[in-house]
C-alpha cells in the first residue's frame, strides 16, 4: 500500500483566532498586523472578507487601509497563537504520531498506518476538518495525496475550508497546469529562471530534461523536477523527533533607521547577545558568522566569515559581527534592519583544535561571565543585565531580541 500524506493549513490562522475572541466583526474585513510607530507595520494576515479588497501579506499598514478604508486591525497576540496551534495538534495526534509542523498554521501527517482503523485518507481529512470546526471554531484546508509536495499543493489548491485529493490519476490534469511558481521552493528568482528557459507551469517543469535546466538550476533542478513528478519520498517526522539546527539567527527592524557605525554597533549587540544564548542554551558552536543588511530602500544582502575555532562566546560573535559590517557597509544609505546569524554548527562536547595564538584562560573567563548573565537573565528577564553601548539609546535598550524573535518554519531538506 503507498502512503497517505495530508497537509493541514489553518485557514487564515491569525484573523481566525481573533475574530474567535471578538465575534462582532466576524463578517467584516480583518488584519493581525504589527506596529506602525515600531516600523513592524505590516499586515501579517488577514481574513476571506479583508482578502476581497486585495488586501496582501506582506503589505503596509497604510497601503491596506488604502484598499480598505473600514479594515479592522488587531495587533499579534502569539501566545494566543500558539496554545490554538497547541490544540490543533492535539487533534492530528488522534490519528498519527508521524506529525511534522511547518509553520505555526501547517502540518504534515502522514496517516498511512491508520486507513484500517479511520478509513482512507479523505475519510480522515473530513473527520480531522470537522473535529478543528466544532472544537476550535477554526477552519482547515486539507490535502490528501502521496507525498508531501502534492499535499501541500492540495491544501493551498482550494480555500478556505476544503479538502482536495491529489492521486495518482488526476495529478497530471488538476497540477500541471498550474503556475511553476505554486511548488514549494519555486521564489522569484527560481521562477524567473525558469520563465527564461520557458517553462511555466508544473506540467512543463515535469517534462524538461533535467540536463537542460540543471546549468541554471545546478542541484534545485533534480529536486523540482522530482517535485514536479510526484517523486518525493521524504519522510515525516515523528512526534518527539529533534531537527537537527543549521543555523541560529535574529533579525530585526531597527525603531529608527541606522545612520552611523555607533548606531549599528548597538543593534548588532543586541542581535548577537540573543544568538549566543540561543546556541548556549541548545549546547551549540558557531565556525561562521553572518550578518543581513537591509537599507532604507529596502536593499539586501549578507555577508559571512569564517572564525578559527567555534565559538559560542557572546563577545567573540558580536565582536566578529561588529568587524564583518564595517568591512562591508560605506553608509550611502541608513540602515532599516540588520540580522546576525551563525552557521556551520557543532556540539559543544566534541573536541576543538587550540592554536598558539588564542588566550585561553581569557575566553574560559567569557564563558564562566556568559553563563553567569544567562543564569541572572533565566531568572530576572533578558534585560535585567545589559551592555552598556546598548544603553546610549532607550529604542535600542527596550530590544528584547531573544523575547520577540518568532521561529519561521523550517527548511524541507
Amino acid at each position: 500500500m503507498g502512503r497517505v500524506i495530508l497537509h493541514s493549513d489553518m485557514n487564515s490562522f491569525y484573523a481566525s483566532v481573533e475574530c474567535l475572541y471578538h465575534p462582532e466583526v466576524r463578517d467584516k474585513p480583518v488584519a493581525v498586523a504589527g506596529d506602525a510607530e515600531a516600523r513592524h507595520g505590516i499586515i501579517l494576515a488577514k481574513n476571506q472578507h479583508a482578502k476581497k479588497y486585495g488586501i496582501q501579506t506582506g503589505e503596509a499598514i497604510w497601503q491596506a487601509q488604502r484598499k480598505c478604508p473600514d479594515l479592522i486591525l488587531f495587533p499579534p497576540d502569539f501566545p494566543k497563537y500558539l496554545y490554538f496551534s497547541k490544540r490543533a495538534q492535539q487533534i492530528y495526534a488522534d490519528y498519527t504520531d508521524q506529525i511534522e509542523p511547518f509553520g505555526i498554521d501547517e502540518s504534515w501527517l502522514d496517516v498511512s498506518g491508520s486507513v484500517g482503523l479511520f478509513g482512507n485518507g479523505l475519510t480522515i481529512a473530513q473527520e480531522i476538518s470537522a473535529r478543528i470546526k466544532q472544537e476550535l471554531g477554526l477552519t482547515v484546508s486539507i490535502g490528501v495525496s502521496w507525498n508531501k509536495i502534492f499535499a501541500k499543493l492540495g491544501s493551498d489548491y482550494k480555500k478556505p475550508d476544503a479538502i482536495t485529493v491529489f492521486d495518482h490519476g488526476n495529478y497530471q490534469d488538476l497540477i500541471w497546469p498550474l503556475p511553476a511558481s505554486d511548488l514549494l521552493y519555486v521564489g522569484s528568482a527560481t521562477g524567473r529562471k525558469l520563465r527564461n528557459m520557458a517553462i511555466y507551469t508544473i506540467g512543463d517543469l515535469a517534462q524538461t530534461d533535467i540536463k537542460y535546466t540543471r546549468p541554471r538550476l545546478g542541484k534545485m533542478a533534480d529536486v523540482l523536477y522530482g517535485f514536479a513528478n510526484g517523486l518525493d519520498v521524504s519522510p515525516i517526522a515523528r512526534v518527539g523527533d529533534i531537527c537537527p539546527v543549521k543555523s541560529v539567527g535574529n533579525s530585526c527592524t531597527a525603531p529608527h533607521d541606522l545612520k552611523c557605525d555607533e548606531d549599528a554597533k548597538m543593534l548588532i549587540t543586541a542581535l548577537g547577545e540573543s544568538v549566543a544564548m540561543r546556541l548556549r542554551e541548545q549546547g551549540l558552536l558557531a565556525r561562521t558568522i553572518c550578518i543581513s543588511i537591509r537599507d532604507c530602500n529596502l536593499y539586501s544582502y549578507e555577508r559571512q566569515c569564517k572564525l578559527k575555532q567555534p565559538t559560542d562566546i557572546t563577545s567573540e560573535i558580536i565582536g566578529t559581527a561588529i568587524l564583518l559590517f564595517r568591512a562591508n557597509y560605506n553608509w550611502q544609505q541608513p540602515i532599516r534592519s540588520l540580522g546576525v546569524k551563525v552557521t556551520d554548527l557543532t556540539t559543544g562536547n566534541g573536541a576543538v583544535q587550540l592554536d598558539f595564538f588564542t588566550d585561553e584562560k581569557l575566553r574560559e573567563k567569557w564563558e564562566k561571565i556568559d553563563k553567569t548573565v544567562d543564569w541572572l537573565r533565566g531568572r530576572f528577564g533578558n534585560n535585567c543585565v545589559q551592555r552598556a553601548v546598548v544603553l546610549q539609546d532607550k529604542a535600542m535598550a527596550g530590544i528584547d531580541a531573544k523575547a520577540d524573535h518568532i521561529i519561521h518554519p523550517v527548511g524541507f531538506f
